[in-house]
């Protein structure tokens, strides 16, 4: 199969929904990691195709919703501070802290610019050789590679005007953490794009140690459901294992060039995630060797502990114990054009995916 169509096609999607009605017989609980997985299950209306004992969870696969309130704050002061320009990414401006957004300070007059690519942050950082260019470094193993080999490009150019607030996470602690808080998972329908970049390796303990299906997929319809059916299959028969389904883009042994400039770049930190607290070893930190473009080492502000926005449950949703209709501001006093949590802020929101797609 070849093209997007291929990958929606109806006969395909409801013979996966009948092989599904005819093999499954237990209770299966399964957790998607990845925003867009989530968009494309509810887009495409998926969760109403499977047997009622199979239940999805929507997970902390949002890079946006999980980067915490801390970060936003210390963000926003450095916003704040003179001849300093932040680089962001979009859907990151409009995230609520503690107090206020990116967005508000942007429109205060502080100097807040919204870029596509790390490439463009290094690009205002050699054309404004007075200022200082703080990129906001967030995302998965997906975004990580990027923020590297920009780093690794800045040291070649001797740019001393150039930095990188961190928050970029790894995936597996934070999957891992949520089975030891003893939450009903079966299996994990695993990311695709994350997966290209780390391989299948990352993921073995999950399966190994505690007992759980991985299946990393795809992100059409046909893709999610064949995933759905992989893990049901093991566990119907009792073997979890780590499974690729996105044969097309995903290979066991990932890509060697990024996770070399992943290695290169950065280490393992004990991460703050939003309504998740401190994961040991789940966030990517800038080693010593390249400390001169880290923003946490150069520049010095008061942050204090922030406080979660009154009523808001993100943090429950983002670990799959409620789901956004258990919130009582949700689509009343949280929407898209007013969020009050994180959660309705990135279009691969669980919070945003259930207001588009809710009726």
């Amino acid at each position: 199969m070849q093209y997007i169509g291929e990958y929606r096609k109806k006969e395909l999607i409801l013979a996966i929904s009948e092989e599904l009605k005819k093999i499954s017989k237990k209770e299966i609980t399964l957790m998607e990691v990845c925003g867009g997985h989530t968009m494309a299950i509810h887009r495409f209306g998926l969760q109403t195709m499977l047997p009622h004992n199979i239940r999805l969870l929507s997970g902390p696969g949002c890079p946006v919703c999980v980067s915490s309130q801390y970060f936003i704050d210390t963000a926003i002061a450095y916003s704040k501070l003179p001849g300093v320009i932040i680089t962001t990414y979009g859907d990151l401006i409009r995230v609520p802290g503690s107090v206020s957004s990116l967005e508000k300070e942007k429109a205060n007059g502080h100097d807040i610019r919204i870029i596509y690519s790390v490439l463009e942050a290094l690009e205002m950082a050699r054309n404004n050789p007075e200022k200082q260019v703080i990129f906001l470094g967030i995302g998965f193993e997906t975004t990580a590679p990027a923020t590297a080999a920009a780093i690794i490009e800045a040291k070649k150019e001797k740019l001393s005007n150039f930095f990188v607030l961190s928050a970029h996470k790894v995936m597996p602690p934070v999957m891992k953490a949520l089975v030891e808080e003893g939450i009903k998972i079966d299996g994990f329908i695993a990311p695709g794009h994350v997966s290209a970049i780390t391989g299948t390796a990352i993921y073995n303990d999950l399966a190994t140690v505690c007992k759980l299906g991985v299946v990393i997929a795809g992100f059409e319809p046909v893709d999610l459901m064949q995933a759905i059916l992989m893990l049901v299959r093991q566990a119907e028969s009792g073997s979890p294992k780590v499974e690729i389904q996105y044969r097309r883009v995903v290979q066991d042994e990932g890509n060697k060039i990024a996770q070399a400039l992943l290695a290169a770049v950065f280490e393992l930190k004990d991460d703050r995630w939003r309504g998740l607290g401190i994961i040991p070893k789940s966030g990517l930190k800038i080693r010593d060797n390249f400390s001169s473009f880290d923003a946490e080492k150069h520049f010095t502000v008061s942050v204090q502990e922030p406080v979660d926005p009154k009523g808001c449950i993100c943090g429950l949703i983002l670990r799959g114990l409620k789901t956004p209709n258990d919130c009582s501001l949700f689509a009343k006093t949280c929407t898209p054009s007013d969020p009050v949590g994180a959660c309705m802020v990135s279009g691969e929101g669980t919070c945003a995916t259930y207001y588009k797609y809710r009726s």
